[in-house]
């Protein structure tokens, strides 16, 4: 018989050294579990000793254990003991499988974070060097990602090593290594003292950005932003400023792509004026680039550009290109421009949108591709803060108008959730005259998700234009519809009359909405029937208690004796929410 104290280890070394993957699997994820049993001493002892020379081979295993470990420190026995946990993780650091090193990484700096200063000047920074000196690659590329917690506590003179050391790294011969040294790179400037952020980072970000591997210079691009913010505005145009125009023209489509991601951040570290003279040329050139991919990406960003610049040097040099991204050979560049286009109006100003960004905003409205055409439905706010309600009426309600029939039902349904926004700013008298009879055609289109979403709009036209409105214009017309010979556009018309009746109030729903469902539930379909049941389920809140009892309480006894199994067992449900009703009042 094992002691009992014994136990949870001895089982945890049998599943670890089982054949079945999910049993090793499952005992990693209990430790937390199996530390609580051992106490915090034999943990430290046992169990971490255990994990240090467990040589599982599964990748699943050891990601479980790396995740695992960064969160062990309430197990060991809290801060002053949180070095035990290092040599498990420092093992894990030299696994060939890319996704356990980046968890052990992780937590190796959730626990570092928390580590006291002696502790990380003993152990840490000890293990960082040993990672960084490591005879095979994935230890090395494991380091870069560790200096930025061990740098902050280290004393002077192995803050000096450790840049020297971050230093060779960039220049490792394994370009694996070099791209973790760039990823890192801002990470770690962030924690270096002012005067070697301009001499040792500096020079460690030249090497990264001359080396031949376009994998390592874009992700050196990624550090131009993260450096740019570091630095002084004039130190940024004398080092960043210049790589950064230079990538603009880079041989790598790759790296031209990442610019025209990373181009509008440093806009903002190097100031107004080299802005001007030196990034709106190279975003220029990035908005014309021969590659879709690096058009795609900057085009997404001209209306922060837009933002940052004044209005007249926007239009004299953004603009030109916008027009000719509008008619790209590429739909994802026109659908890319088309989602953040409508963003430029309050940039540009009236005048400017009038003449110059309607025309490409009804150009890219007509789009053959339907995603060119949602994206500009779904931002039409925007211009008609800018332009005002009549001159958006004149020139784009007609093609909103078009596109409510698109043939595409994704086109159809961005315009239904449009509508009660566009309704609002129209006004009543407009919407009744261009857009009312659209509504209720709506809710008999032939796609599921368009008829819903038309019952949805018919309720918030409801509400944004009140039940007198509604009375009037909304109600008379969608009853009709209940005699519809497709049961599915009866159904609809049903979930109508539930969403409205709440907006209605009580007496309109009594006199007009109640009648129609009553008379649905003798429909010969069991859906028409079971869905009878949810809506006057739904209506017990609004009418009052007579109208419950004499009303739909015999309606609902009806359907809960149909022959068919889900009538009796919606009928049953809504009167058991009857006598609920009842019983609390």
């Amino acid at each position: 018989m094992i002691d009992e104290p014994l136990y949870p280890i001895a089982v945890l070394i049998d599943e670890l050294k089982n054949e079945d993957i999910q049993l090793r699997l499952n005992s990693i994820r209990r430790l937390s579990t199996i530390a609580r049993a051992l106490g915090e001493e034999r943990t430290r002892k046992e169990l971490i000793p255990f994990l240090s020379e467990n040589n599982d081979d599964d990748d699943e295993v050891l990601l479980a254990m790396a995740e695992e470990l960064g969160v062990f420190i309430p197990y060991v026995g809290g801060v002053e003991y949180a070095n035990v946990l290092l040599p498990p993780l420092e093992t894990l650091c030299t696994v060939e499988e890319t996704c356990v090193r980046d968890k052990a990484v992780e937590s190796l700096c959730r626990i570092g974070a928390q580590m006291r200063e002696q502790d990380l000047v003993e152990s840490f920074i000890p293990l960082v060097k040993r990672l960084a000196a490591g005879e095979w690659f994935t230890a090395r590329v494991s380091s870069c990602g560790l200096f930025h917690i061990a740098y902050p506590s280290a004393p002077e003179a192995l803050k000096t090593e450790l840049r020297a050391i971050y230093s060779q790294l960039c220049q490792d011969d394994m370009p694996m290594v070099r791209r973790s040294a760039a990823t890192n790179l801002g990470k770690f400037a962030a924690t270096v003292e002012a005067p070697h952020l301009k001499v040792d980072i500096m020079s460690m970000f030249d090497d990264l950005t001359q080396y031949d591997q376009d994998s390592v210079r874009l992700l050196a691009v990624e550090g131009c932003a993260a450096l740019g913010k570091l630095l002084e505005p004039q130190d940024c145009v004398a080092h960043i400023l210049p790589v950064m125009v230079n990538f603009s023209q880079d041989k790598s489509w790759r790296v031209r792509y990442m610019v025209a991601n990373q181009l509008f951040e440093l806009c903002e570290a190097v100031g107004p004026e080299p802005t001007r003279l030196d990034l709106v040329p190279a975003y220029v050139r990035l908005l014309r680039d021969n590659e879709a991919e690096v058009r795609i990406a900057a085009a997404g960003k001209v209306t922060k550009f837009c933002r940052i610049l004044n209005p007249e040097l926007a239009i004299q040099h953004i603009l030109p290109c916008v027009k000719e991204l509008s008619t790209d050979s590429s739909q994802y560049v026109r659908s890319a421009l088309a989602s953040v286009i409508m963003g430029m109006a309050p940039a540009l100003g009236k005048d400017a949108t009038i003449d110059q960004l309607l025309p490409i905003f009804l150009s890219l409205l007509k789009d053959e591709f339907p995603d060119v055409r949602l994206n500009i439905i779904s931002k039409l706010d925007q211009v008609n803060q800018v332009i005002g309600i009549d001159l958006l009426s004149q020139s784009l309600l007609p093609a909103i108008v078009e596109l409510a029939e698109d043939r595409h039902w994704r086109v159809r349904l961005a315009i239904i959730e449009y509508i009660p926004l566009l309704a609002s700013q129209l006004g009543v008298g407009f919407f009744d005259d261009k857009l009312g009879a659209l509504c209720m055609q709506w809710l008999k289109d032939k796609v599921y998700s368009i008829r819903d979403a038309a019952a949805n709009n018919v309720k918030r036209l409801a509400e944004e234009f009140g039940p007198d409105w509604a009375m009037q214009h909304i109600v008379p017309q969608v009853l009709d519809m209940i005699n519809n010979p497709h049961y599915l556009y009866r159904m609809t018309i049903l979930h109508a009359i539930s969403l409205l009746a709440s907006v209605m109030g009580s007496d309109v729903t009594c006199s007009k909405l109640l009648p129609v469902v009553i008379n649905a539930s003798k429909d010969r379909v069991p859906n028409i029937k079971f869905n009878v049941a949810k809506v006057l389920q739904s209506l017990i809140p609004i009418v009052d208690q007579s109208v419950l009892e004499k009303t739909i309480r015999p309606c609902l006894v009806e359907l809960s004796e149909d022959p068919d199994v889900d009538v009796r067992f919606f009928a049953s449900q809504a009167l058991q929410s009857i006598d609920h009703v009842i019983m609390s009042s």
